[in-house]
């Protein structure tokens, strides 16, 4: 895989505090590595909280308070887990409207862990392939989802993981998923 193949795309890291630390920089550090442009968004300005599992870490700057962002602005989207960050974020509707946009818009979506929250409160996942964390898979099931337990799922648009562990595989479908969109859009121009 050529190193820049992301150059000038544009991806929303989507969070709020208590995300959790790994699920947030690797896939950025992966995404900033091949050329893409990522911005972190939440629902206010300032500083989010990063969590290891169940202890606070380290602060990071929000780029963009979600109410100043536009999802048309974004070529992709990547939802970090967190149980008390997807717990807190699903419930916000500028961030469902912007997933919402994000998707009709046939943007890649990348998502982790307890991250699908947002996707199930947004109404998106009835009739989608999606894994998650293992503790809400109900919930996807109870949207029409259909849950499965693996590393990595690619459905469409979206790629999903389960856990920290499965994050070098994440990243690797990531990378691919928003490198085919980056072509099919190319080819569309």
């Amino acid at each position: 895989m050529e190193s820049k193949s992301l150059e000038g795309m544009r991806v929303a890291i989507l969070a709020t505090d208590d995300f959790e630390e790994s699920e947030l920089f690797e896939p950025r550090q992966a995404l900033d590595n091949a050329g893409a442009k990522t911005t972190v968004v939440a629902p206010k300005a300032g500083k989010i909280q990063a969590m290891k599992h169940d202890e606070k870490t380290i602060k990071i700057g929000v780029d963009r308070a979600l109410d100043e962002a536009d999802a048309d602005d974004f070529d992709a989207v990547l939802l970090p887990g967190g149980a008390l960050n997807a717990d807190a974020l699903r419930v916000v509707e500028p961030a469902q409207e912007f997933v919402r946009s994000i998707d009709e818009a046939g943007k890649p979506i990348a998502v982790i862990c307890h991250a699908p929250w947002l996707l199930v409160s947004s109404d998106l996942v009835d009739g989608r392939t999606i894994t998650s964390y293992h503790t809400i898979q109900d919930d996807i099931r109870n949207a029409g989802g259909n849950w499965v337990d693996k590393e990595v799922v690619r459905d469409e648009n979206w790629v999903s993981s389960r856990q920290p562990s499965d994050i070098p595989a994440f990243n690797r479908e990531m990378i691919k998923l928003f490198r085919e969109q980056r072509e099919k859009s190319k080819q569309a121009a």
